[in-house]
């Protein structure tokens, strides 16, 4: 067998077959490429689920990550230390906010938004204990712990979980007025995703962001925003809220936030939303550590040139405009998304989204399907637009176009 058949086949013996990974075996990474266990090389468009918005082993982060490897890595919240003070301060001023939280992982720090919103609701707001309900919406992905498959309607994500955690009501995506029809007394928050990016970079109707501010604010419900995949310059903004001039009342963050190198997230809100924690009522103990506080500064201090930014805008252009032009073809049904992200939905003929990413593959492309006909294209952010054209003609190639 060969490395990469060797190394596959001892996966499968020995991992939880809780994916289902393209057959590549990474072994080293640079910018927009990466390289397997074979020596071949393949063009990134899919950069982590944005994880990885900044590359692959980007200097300024692999530097800042190597001078704090070398200080100190781990207190644990029962210690101050000396970079999370700058962490706090600069991620608030980021997202124009008071207080920050933070987490580990995206799911991390979605539950922390769950349990912030809820105890808002009964401390701040009123809501008879136990009766705090949230508004999610249809195809939403938030993460994959019990409570959160709770309000997914995605089968394979919620089946054989259950009993399944009570508090949650769904409504369509981009739908104002179901939305304005299930906020009641008790509904203490609406938690979205400004772009869906498992249901297949799906963009809710202009003004819906806008819609859903205006109804929260009226009503006194928070707007949570799941910026995780969406945020930190993927949509050619920093927040994919502003292309609405929205600021909702949280924000939840992660992937980027840590580079591609550590895992790193938060919650981020006013000082009345964040404040109703006493300590003891919530933690983590890698949450906010100093290794991981290090390398979210080196994000913030790269987000805050606009250079990202206006890199997604405008190699995001091109590539909606590039995409644009294979609808129609009878090999590709419709292309969403919205800066360096975008969902292409495939014709049936032409194969299911999971073939089309491994004949990608073969051809030195990653990018991963999503709901049977999708694929989703997110590059890091640093591509060369001679890459991206060299991954679309790829695309061309497979679809013959």
């Amino acid at each position: 067998m060969s490395v990469t058949e060797t190394s596959i086949s001892s996966t499968e013996a020995h991992s939880a077959h809780n994916y289902h990974p393209l057959p590549i075996v990474v072994a080293s990474a640079d910018g927009a490429w990466m390289t397997d266990v074979e020596g071949r090389r393949y063009l990134d468009m899919l950069a982590g689920y944005s994880a990885l918005n900044f590359g692959h082993a980007n200097r300024r982060l692999i530097d800042a990550a190597k001078a704090q490897l070398e200080r100190v890595t781990l207190t644990s919240r029962a210690f101050h230390h000396d970079r999370f003070a700058d962490f706090s301060t600069q991620l608030a001023e980021l997202c124009g906010m008071e207080m920050v939280l933070p987490m580990n992982t995206g799911a991390e720090a979605v539950e922390t938004a769950v349990k912030t919103a809820r105890k808002w609701g009964y401390k701040v707001k009123g809501v008879p204990d136990g009766q705090a309900k949230i508004i999610v919406a249809e195809n939403n992905f938030h993460g994959r712990t019990t409570t959160i498959v709770s309000f997914s309607t995605d089968a394979e994500a919620r089946a054989d979980f259950g009993p399944y955690t009570p508090g949650f009501e769904i409504v369509p995506y981009g739908d104002l007025a179901a939305l304005e029809a299930a906020v009641d007394a008790n509904t203490v928050a609406v938690l979205l995703e400004p772009i869906q990016g498992e249901a297949g970079v799906l963009v809710p109707p202009a003004g819906y962001l806008s819609g859903v501010r205006e109804l929260t604010r009226a009503r006194n419900v928070l707007f949570i925003a799941d910026e995780i995949q969406s945020g930190l310059g993927r949509t050619g903004k920093t927040f994919a809220c502003e292309h609405e001039g929205v600021v909702p009342d949280m924000y939840i963050l992660g992937k980027a936030l840590g580079g591609g190198v550590v895992p790193v997230s938060a919650v981020v809100s006013s000082a009345e939303v964040l404040g109703v924690f006493r300590p003891g009522e919530h933690g983590s103990t890698f949450g906010g550590n100093p290794l991981a506080c290090a390398v979210a500064l080196e994000v913030m201090a790269m987000l805050r040139t606009g250079e990202f930014q206006q890199r997604a805008t405008e190699l995001g252009h091109h590539l909606h405009r590039e995409l644009g032009l294979l609808v129609g073809s009878g090999a590709v049904e419709a292309v969403r998304g919205r800066g360096l992200w975008a969902g292409v939905d495939i014709a049936p003929a032409h194969g299911t989204g999971r073939e089309i990413s491994e004949k990608l593959m073969d051809l030195g492309v990653l990018v991963k399907d999503t709901h049977g006909s999708t694929i989703r294209i997110a590059p890091p952010l640093v591509v060369s637009k001679e890459d991206l054209d060299w991954g679309l003609a790829q695309l061309r190639s497979v679809l013959n176009i």
